[in-house]
């Protein structure tokens, strides 16, 4: 690790970023505090992507030739604006589909801001959209932001796919490729999702309009005919294939769920 670039400094300056972000009111303030994490480029768990994701997800060399690390960092959404989305009715609510508008714009100029400023300490950064970056057809992620979180030991995922962290799982994943020497945070011992854990909780499912989630499986069509049908609801809005419903205000939205 270099003298200057840690996890505190990449953790201080996202937040610097987003603390500029909200003053010059280029959105309302829909996150709470970032966490942050490294994955070593050479884990073993990046080649298991080609199974667990996609035959094509790219690994962090392709990103960036020389790649040492992948850092990944995750936004958790305020509680308000879960709680507007779970209270919407069937379609998200307009906060949650204009949050997702902001929020890829914030992970850009995160990334674009950290690869200028690793770039000023001699080293490099390689960057990827925040979203829309899979197979259309398959609705497979070729660079799976949740799954590099997974790695990078920011959560486990839950019963509806989206990662839990200690934040929770309401919120965004951003991250990039760099060469910096950094050392990787360690992955979570034990499940965050209760029913994972072996607890009875089935809360994500019931809350699936569509019936895209159940019991047993997920069906990613379905899901995603869902998102198409929002992104038509706000058409008003720029592209927003967005629902957001099974992530809202159940047990693991804002931190990890607990089975007492």
């Amino acid at each position: 690790m270099t003298a200057n670039i840690s996890l505190g400094w990449l953790w201080d300056e996202i937040v610097l970023v987003m603390g500029r972000w909200v003053e010059a009111e280029r959105s309302a303030n829909y996150w709470r505090d970032p966490l942050v994490a490294v994955a070593s480029a050479s884990d073993p768990l990046f080649a298991d992507l080609h199974r667990v994701v996609s035959p094509d997800h790219a690994m962090p060399d392709a990103i960036l030739p020389g790649a040492a690390a992948v850092v990944v960092y995750f936004l958790p959404f305020q509680r308000w604006l879960g709680r507007e989305n779970d209270q919407a009715g069937h379609y998200a609510a307009r906060s949650w589909a204009v949050a997702y508008v902001a929020t890829n714009q914030l992970i850009h100029e995160i990334n674009t801001h950290l690869q200028a400023r690793i770039s000023a300490e001699g080293f490099q950064a390689g960057i990827t959209p925040a979203t829309h970056n899979f197979d259309e057809a398959k609705l497979i992620s070729r660079w799976s932001h949740r799954h590099l979180a997974y790695i990078a030991g920011l959560g486990t995922f839950g019963r509806h796919n989206l990662l839990i962290t200690t934040a929770g799982c309401c919120g965004r994943v951003g991250s990039f490729v760099t060469d910096l020497p950094l050392a990787p945070t360690p992955r979570p011992a034990n499940e965050y999702c209760l029913a994972k854990a072996g607890s009875e909780c089935s809360a994500c499912v019931s809350k699936c309009a569509p019936g895209a989630l159940t019991e047993t499986g997920f069906d990613r069509h379905a899901c995603y005919a869902e998102l198409l049908a929002n992104d038509r609801y706000y058409d008003a809005l720029p592209l927003v294939d967005v629902c957001g419903k099974c992530g809202s205000e159940v047990p693991c939205s804002y931190g990890i769920p607990s089975a007492g």
